[in-house]
């Protein structure tokens, strides 16, 4: 079995399940430790980061951070899944909408909103999944949740006297439906709406351009090249601020021990989670400053 360690970045096709690209991924690196950091679903491309070996304890800290997607959104069309996959529901033979009246609309999203999340996904409910729920034909009532919109932003307007489409970015929270944000996109416009298309261009921090497609992955594994394309652990949680542990103290820190706020520089505040390195810049892991007392205890720990 191999043993890599880090983070890969692949550029999920259409037509695989989050669940394949990893299973796919076993295969190739021949080797089980492998978790991916959200779920995309089947037709949605783009930006999958996968964890390699110890780098699958961090998956918690990679999946809170903002996502950023490109979609585009057909008007006067409604399915049952939010998405071109379901069935229609609802059809208009005209839609009247101006670029003025989308992008007023568009602004009205960016900050915190609440979503309904759709039956077609893979929340649970009383034990079952909202997607086995919806298959038998079952509808249950769902709680709002709030998200966040960082941005939103009008890629392309393209009127047409049927079914007009929308195209956007937006850089949103976590736990965010992209496919709910744009049936409420269309409903904020007096019209039913579909996502067409949608495409992740960052997750975790990582970008398009970083990513290997599956064949890619594959090449650089037989050339024995693919280490480098790594993300470093550290380098996938840099939004964590990183500290330096006394030398004396980083056999401790290696051995999961609670040290003292002294022997960390600089001082952390209490309730900060923090990168932990040793005074040569070796990563040690995620540490906690605790509330009250500030005693620097460990969270995952990398020997």
């Amino acid at each position: 079995m191999n043993s890599y360690e880090g983070i890969l970045p692949i550029l999920k096709p259409a037509g695989f399940t989050s669940h394949d690209v990893v299973a796919k991924s076993r295969g190739i690196l021949k080797m089980k430790r492998i978790g991916h950091t959200g779920t995309l679903d089947p037709a949605v491309t783009g930006v999958l980061p996968l964890c390699l070996g110890r780098a699958t304890r961090m998956v918690e800290y990679l999946q809170e951070l903002p996502k950023e997607y490109e979609a585009t959104l057909v008007l006067g069309l409604a399915t049952d899944t939010e998405d071109m996959s379901g069935t229609v529901v609802e059809r208009l033979e005209q839609v009247s909408v101006t670029e003025a009246e989308v992008r007023a609309v568009l602004e009205r999203f960016v900050g915190t909103i609440s979503q309904i999340p759709p039956m077609y996904s893979a929340l649970k409910q009383d034990g079952k999944r909202l997607y086995e729920l919806a298959r038998e034909g079952k509808t249950v009532e769902r709680k709002p949740r709030e998200v966040t919109i960082y941005e939103l932003e009008l890629l392309g307007f393209f009127p047409d006297p049927v079914h007009p489409k929308i195209s956007f970015r937006t850089l949103c929270s976590k736990g965010t439906y992209i496919r709910t944000l744009c049936v409420d996109i269309g409903r904020a416009l007096g019209v039913p709406a579909v996502m067409e298309e949608l495409k992740r261009t960052m997750s975790a921090g990582i970008r398009e351009d970083r990513c290997l497609t599956l064949e890619q992955l594959a090449q650089e594994a037989r050339n024995g090249a693919l280490q480098e394309r790594l993300i470093p652990v550290d380098q996938a949680v840099s939004h964590l601020p990183a500290h330096t542990v006394r030398e004396e103290k980083v056999m401790a820190a290696l051995q999961g021990q609670r040290l003292s706020r002294s022997a960390v520089e600089p001082e952390a505040a209490p309730g900060t989670v923090l990168r932990l390195y040793s005074p040569e810049r070796r990563f040690l892991g995620i540490y906690r400053v605790e509330e009250p007392g500030g005693a620097v205890t460990p969270v995952k720990v990398f020997s």
